[in-house]
């Protein structure tokens, strides 16, 4: 009896659904914290020589590659997704709905497929060489190697993150505010400055914020590039074992994550899209592009070969090329399972994740889920070594039940990618009106009653577009799989690597196809999605 009255007395308010919203959410947390730690204390055991060598030449050498690579991506980025987004949300491009299609693509391509497409195609002795020197002699093309090989692949496989945001403010803006500019005299030229650029600045600022830190993050073609960035430098360190000093390096990354999320923060908090009442909701008056049709056309075309058919094509040449030489293929079964496995995993828990982080970003902003928000883009920019050697340093220290286990390689997935699930369902629940919430809890339902009836339904679209986005980033996820994984658990991804690294590019055609066509399937939930949203 007395058992009963103290539990009857226990504090409702410790139960309430802002409560375990923070609980689940003080998890999540304690997992991004890991990385950092490990950091912190990698970086205490470094003498005063390490850093001081933050400061050497050398190093800022490195820090100016790596801005520079980063910020030139993201230009080049912005000038192909923003033409592309507003040409197949606003004009009478021809087969724009074929564009709207194929441009979001280029997506599923792993960076480090593009990059040795474009070194065995491109380079000074590539296909692209061979194919010219008979008709026209041409026995070398220029050396792609270096910063501009690494900025086009990266800008041609990651404009796909604004051109996505892009098209989605685009679709979602209301059209009135076009419409009156242009009654008021202005050209398309002058409403696309004056009124359209200025609504699409959150878009602009998220989308750009992924593709910056994608290229502060990414291992794969600054390596086949062999263009040094801090990735490249902390991942050799790490393996001639001079931790200390890459920790210190990767902490410098946190900081440049830091302060670009701060910008984008800021950019944020000034600039709010307007799209209410059902005009918005209606279709724009199609602009007529008139003589400039052609050149548009011509536009995407390029894009699309540059960025999509190109690889594909050279993806099937050497495929085909190595059948023909009677070389053994890998067989695929077992890599393709296991990277469909973790996959859906790391989409699943990813998604799972970030639900408490960003129902409490949506509803109850504040200061704390400002800074919680933060901390998620600052894991996004670490490579993904550092955050599987962390794991390694917890899991094989502390749980070592854990550790060269399949849930230790998806809680590092979980927290590479935990941005991109955030992001997605955040937006989805920002189409939802309070008032409906609302309306339910006046009706006596509880609120764990209203997230599964009223506000998961509503969030469906968003959540199964965040955990596509996820999964397909998963897929192509390289070092913290080569870590991480299992004894014998070999992926798509790591075949592919294994392949390229001997320069044997028959043998990583198969899997690198196999990639890019899982990964497909999720784009194209993506896509729909966006299509069925615009209708």
């Amino acid at each position: 009896m007395q058992r009963g009255i103290r539990f009857n007395r226990f504090p409702r308010r410790w139960l309430s659904g802002t409560t375990l919203l923070w609980a689940a959410a003080g998890l999540v947390l304690a997992g991004l914290l890991l990385p950092l730690a490990y950091l912190v204390l990698r970086a205490v055991e470094t003498s005063s020589g390490g850093w001081s060598a933050l400061l050497r030449a050398r190093t800022l050498a490195t820090l100016g590659r790596t801005l520079l690579l980063s910020g030139s991506v993201t230009a080049v980025s912005a000038v192909i997704a923003v033409p592309l987004a507003w040409l197949t949300t606003r004009t009478d491009l021809p087969l724009r709905r074929w564009w709207a299609v194929l441009t979001p693509l280029p997506l599923v391509i792993p960076s480090y497929v593009g990059a040795y497409l474009m070194a065995s195609a491109l380079g000074p002795r590539g296909l692209v060489q061979q194919a010219l020197e008979g008709p026209l002699g041409i026995t070398r093309l220029p050396d792609l190697h270096g910063f501009l090989g690494a900025t086009i692949i990266l800008a041609l496989l990651t404009y796909p993150y604004l051109l996505l945001s892009a098209r989605a403010a685009l679709l979602k803006l209301d059209p009135a505010l076009e419409e009156a500019s242009r009654s008021l005299g202005h050209t398309p030229w002058q409403t696309f400055w004056r009124v359209t650029l200025p609504h699409l600045r959150p878009a602009l600022g998220a989308g750009s914020l992924l593709v910056a830190l994608y290229a502060l993050r990414d291992f794969g073609a600054v390596s086949i590039m062999r263009y040094d960035t801090f990735t490249r430098v902390i991942y050799v360190q790490y393996r001639s074992f001079d931790r200390s000093q890459a920790a210190l390096q990767a902490l410098v990354l946190v900081v440049i994550t830091l302060v670009l999320v701060a910008l984008e923060t800021r950019l944020q908090g000034h600039a709010r899209y307007v799209s209410a009442g059902p005009g918005a909701q209606r279709q724009p008056p199609r602009l007529a592009l008139g003589i400039w049709r052609w050149p548009a056309l011509a536009f995407c075309a390029g894009v699309v070969v540059f960025s999509l058919v190109l690889p594909a094509t050279v993806l099937l040449y050497w495929l085909v090329r190595g059948l023909a030489a009677g070389e053994a293929l890998p067989a695929l079964g077992m890599a393709t399972w296991n990277s469909l496995l973790a996959s859906s995993l790391g989409a699943l828990v990813t998604v799972v994740a970030a639900m408490p982080l960003a129902i409490l970003a949506v509803r109850r902003p504040g200061r704390r889920t400002r800074l919680l928000e933060r901390l998620t883009y600052t894991l996004f920019a670490l490579p993904g070594i550092v955050v599987a050697l962390a794991l390694v340093f917890f899991g094989a220290n502390y749980i070592p039940l854990l550790y060269q286990t399949l849930p230790l390689l998806v809680a590092a997935y979980v927290l590479l990618f935990l941005p991109q699930a955030a992001g997605a369902v955040r937006t989805a629940l920002l189409q939802i009106q309070p008032q409906h919430e609302e309306a339910a809890r006046s009706l006596g339902r509880r609120p764990w009653q209203v997230m599964l009836t009223i506000t998961l339904p509503l969030m469906r679209p968003g959540v199964v577009a965040g955990a596509s986005l996820v999964f397909l980033t998963v897929m192509k996820e390289l070092p913290a799989t080569l870590i991480l994984a299992p004894v014998g658990f070999r992926t798509l991804a790591t075949g592919v690597w294994s392949a390229v690294s001997e320069a044997f590019f028959a043998q990583a055609a198969a899997p690198a196809l196999m990639i890019v066509l899982l990964s497909s399937l999720p784009m194209a939930l993506i896509i729909l999605h966006e299509q069925k949203a615009s209708a």
